[in-house]
């Protein structure tokens, strides 16, 4: 059995209908219109009280506006200004007039067997006229917890060899209200509101909490090469009179852009995840070329220097298992010894394979090895379960659609050159 895929448009999680992977709704590309107003999604305070200045509210009524707002924004999840009865309606109206409360439009939405949950959505071009970009996310329903996986950029630009988001090229940065975005639409599409209802076969917390308590930035781009609107959105998301999801339930995961990482711990202060995979140089330059760069002795320095490290806020070091490149036990020797006295768990990833990649995944005797191997040295050695598979939604296997129908073309371009 495959998983389903609907295209909707971005209306609530209750108009979504699923069944057996057809295709029962969708959104056509030329339909899709931009929004012309800005949206207030992923505005701080501050921001927020010089968007609400602007349309006239005066100085000694800011404060509390902005107190309002941001409730209905972020605490009840407001799609339209309406629905925000504690403001007046003179001032509702005004709003309504210059803004919206747009997230990113849902282009697509496919959920696997295992109940990972997939959105493709669609951003504006970032000049006027520019056609539209898309970016993915991901749902990943647990018994103890929800985690929303986060993309940064559109697009990737440092062509990781084992990863299928490597393989497409950088657009542009996301914008924090498009990060934020992300957030707002799982918990819409979720029913993650006060009050709201959760889609039919939904896998609900068991313990009665919300749906997204936990955020990682794992997705499409390289977080620290967008970094000043990363940090704006991530305080907006930690904010405890807002969307209320922990710092220590935040994790940011980098390939290593090793200026950035101490900001990261001092500016946001989130849990850090480090894209390491290799142990030597020369087989890191391969993998992850941004190595060449910030080479493994330099990424690990800043690491041990990362602020606020401890053991209870431990850095997690992500290792794929690729067979025959990086799964001999030796590297699994020379892991522990890198990582000597660095507060720290080795996320373990099994390889997901994807069209046309050259890696397979290590046999699963050796993955326990590696990880027993890890565990006996004192290191906590999860391996992860691959989720969501069967829809591409697994680690490294996230990319746009538009990038894959324009890939397409141009194998058919280049198949049609070579018959000419």
């Amino acid at each position: 059995m495959t998983g389903s895929l609907t295209f909707a448009d971005n209306g609530p999680a209750s108009d979504s209908r699923i069944a057996d992977g057809r295709v029962l709704e969708k959104t056509p590309l030329e339909r899709y219109v931009p929004p012309k107003k800005p949206s207030l999604v992923g505005l701080d305070r501050a921001k927020l009280g010089a968007a609400l200045c602007a349309v006239g509210v005066p100085d000694r009524q800011v404060d509390m506006r902005i107190r309002q707002v941001w409730h209905w924004l972020y605490v009840r999840g407001a799609e339209e200004f309406e629905q925000m009865t504690s403001v007046s309606k003179g001032l509702r109206a005004t709003l309504a007039a210059h803004y919206t409360l747009a997230r990113p439009a849902v282009a697509a939405e496919q959920v696997s067997v295992d109940g990972t949950r997939k959105w493709l959505l669609r951003l504006p071009g970032e000049h006027p006229g520019e056609r539209h970009h898309e970016v993915e996310c991901v749902y990943i329903p647990e018994a103890e917890r929800g985690t929303l996986c986060v993309s940064s950029q559109v697009g990737c630009t440092l062509a990781c060899s084992f990863c299928h988001t490597g393989t497409q090229r950088l657009v542009r940065n996301l914008t924090p209200g498009e990060i934020v975005g992300q957030i707002m639409v799982a918990r819409d599409r979720l029913g993650d509101w006060p009050r709201a209802s959760a889609p039919v076969g939904a896998v609900v917390p068991t313990d009665g909490g919300r749906f997204v308590s936990n955020v990682v930035l794992m997705g499409m781009g390289e977080t620290l090469y967008n970094f000043d609107a990363v940090r704006e959105a991530l305080l907006v998301a930690a904010d405890g009179e807002g969307l209320g999801i922990s710092k220590r339930k935040i994790t940011l995961s980098t390939s290593g852009v090793v200026p950035n990482i101490g900001r990261c711990g001092s500016e946001i202060g989130v849990m850090l995840a480090v894209s390491l995979h290799a142990v030597r140089d020369e087989l890191r330059d391969m993998l992850v070329p941004l190595n060449r760069k910030y080479p493994i002795k330099d990424l690990i320095g800043a690491c041990r220097s990362y602020p606020g490290l401890s053991n209870a806020r431990r850095i997690t070091f992500e290792y794929v298992m690729l067979k025959g490149v990086n799964d001999e036990l030796s590297d699994a020797k020379a892991l522990v010894r890198l990582l000597a006295g660095i507060p720290a768990k080795i996320n373990l990833i099994p390889f997901n394979p994807w069209p046309g990649t050259r890696y397979e995944c290590s046999d699963w005797d050796r993955i326990e090895q590696f990880s027993e191997l890890i565990f006996n040295a004192g290191y906590a050695s999860p391996v992860r379960t691959p989720r969501g598979r069967d829809i591409l939604a697994a680690c490294g296997q996230l990319k746009s659609a538009t990038e894959k129908l324009a890939a397409r073309e141009r194998l058919a371009l280049r198949a049609m050159a070579l018959t000419d």
